[in-house]
């Protein structure tokens, strides 16, 4: 995992705007993709020396209204405007409180396990910063242990997706699926954590550069809802919609809660969960 993703992520952003969009002349022999240094500068207001600093990692500690200035420049939606704070923190002065984090938390509230049960049969699932899966619906024991999924003692959806040979053939869109979930990974972990840097190390290492240039990247926002394409082994093609829920405390919890949208994999998921077609309804008809 990179020591600097601030400063990746300042750059890339730079490289990727247009001295068009910003309203500055494009001369004829502009060799740098996007905006210069000195013209992110200006327009930000901040000094080109110090722009190279944070882009280079040499400051991590931008003021907020320096990383305000920065995302007006920049142009920056909201999602990345979060994304960027986001990163601010993690490399700064408040990395420091991240350092001797606890383990990710296994302890599933009451609370939540009544939520999951009232969700039934919708696939749904809890996991923890790492992608530890901590509980289900027992819908989503009959969707995803066929999928290989629920293997092992810990499974872990991270994991399971760039190590286990079966996920390919069980994503068609297998690249899409591995960007969002290193996405997801990367916001929810905290950066400096001891068992992220762990799982990263061992993930490195076994999954290779599927993973490894995936973390090395430049951070992108993540995307809280979408659609994946799976391939079952038991009911077929299936196009779900997913939603993330983040739980509202410190062990940094999500649900993922996965609905039919259409009405072939509504009825594929009925067949699953051995219900009357019809049972789960298709959000998107």
């Amino acid at each position: 995992m990179s020591d600097n993703e601030l400063g990746t992520f300042l750059r890339t952003r730079r490289e990727a705007v247009t001295p068009a969009e910003v309203g500055l002349p494009v001369g004829p022999r502009r060799r740098t993709p996007g905006l210069r240094r000195s013209e992110l500068a200006t327009l930000a207001g901040v000094s080109v020396e110090y722009l190279t600093r944070l882009e280079q990692g040499r400051d991590r500690n931008p003021s907020p209204s320096v990383l305000g200035s920065l995302a007006d420049a920049l142009l920056l939606a909201m999602d990345e405007r979060l994304l960027l704070r986001r990163l601010a923190k993690s490399s700064g002065a408040d990395a420091v409180f991240c350092s001797g984090a606890a383990a990710p938390s296994q302890v599933v509230r009451p609370s939540v396990r009544e939520l999951l049960r009232r969700l039934e049969p919708t696939p749904a699932v809890l996991v923890n910063w790492v992608g530890d899966i901590l509980a289900h619906t027992d819908g989503y024991a009959r969707f995803a242990g066929p999928l290989g999924i629920l293997d092992g003692e810990r499974p872990n959806v991270v994991r399971y997706l760039f190590t286990d040979e079966r996920a390919r053939a069980v994503y068609p869109d297998w690249d899409h699926v591995a960007d969002d979930q290193v996405a997801r990974f990367r916001q929810g972990a905290p950066l400096v954590d001891s068992h992220v840097v762990a799982l990263v190390d061992e993930l490195t290492v076994t999954a290779g550069a599927p993973f490894a240039d995936r973390m090395a990247a430049a951070p992108t926002p993540v995307r809280r809802a979408g659609h994946d394409l799976v391939a079952h082994p038991d009911v077929g093609s299936m196009r779900l919609a997913y939603e993330t829920l983040s739980l509202p405390d410190a062990d940094a919890q999500t649900i993922v809660i996965h609905l039919p949208a259409d009405e072939a994999t509504s009825a594929a998921l009925d067949r699953l969960n051995g219900r009357t077609p019809g049972a789960l309804r298709a959000v998107n008809g």
